[in-house]
């Protein structure tokens, strides 16, 4: 019993630790174009945190406290009980943060004549009709007036 908690608590804390890596900030050249706004529609942005950590970091806690309690086969059964609560309770935190924000979807015409759509968090400086800059590309664009 106790070989297949160590086991189970190697998946998950291998599992937790490839959930929780982000890639740091890029370093050199940025893409920047020039344009007009055409339009800008109000929209919800989905989180960005990644799934299922909270489950994964909540059924760690709960293995640490069940690891503490009673001896033997008390202590492997509280082990598990508190790795599934944990998990449990975790991802109901998570779920709870995981809520959608408003935002903008910002549709910009480049000097070159392509359209580029670009959402964003609200920027209350922007409007329809201004030169505008659209920094980066994919994931990371951002429009930021000129």
């Amino acid at each position: 019993m106790k070989r297949v908690l160590s086991m189970l608590a190697a998946v998950v804390l291998s599992v937790g630790m490839m959930a929780c890596g982000t890639p740091g900030p890029q370093t050199g050249e940025m893409e920047v174009r020039r344009g007009t706004i055409e339009q800008i529609n109000q929209v919800q942005i989905h989180t960005t945190h990644h799934q299922g950590v909270g489950a994964v970091v909540g059924g760690l806690a709960g293995l640490g406290i069940g690891s503490l309690i009673g001896g033997g086969t008390g202590r492997d059964v509280a082990m598990v009980l508190g790795t599934i609560g944990g998990a449990v309770a975790g991802n109901e935190v998570q779920k709870k943060h995981d809520r959608p924000e408003w935002g903008q979807q910002v549709i910009v015409r480049t000097t070159s004549g392509v359209l580029v759509a670009v959402v964003q968090p609200t920027n209350v400086a922007l409007r329809p009709g201004q030169r505008v800059y659209v920094d980066g590309s994919g994931d990371g664009a951002r429009v930021v007036p000129q």
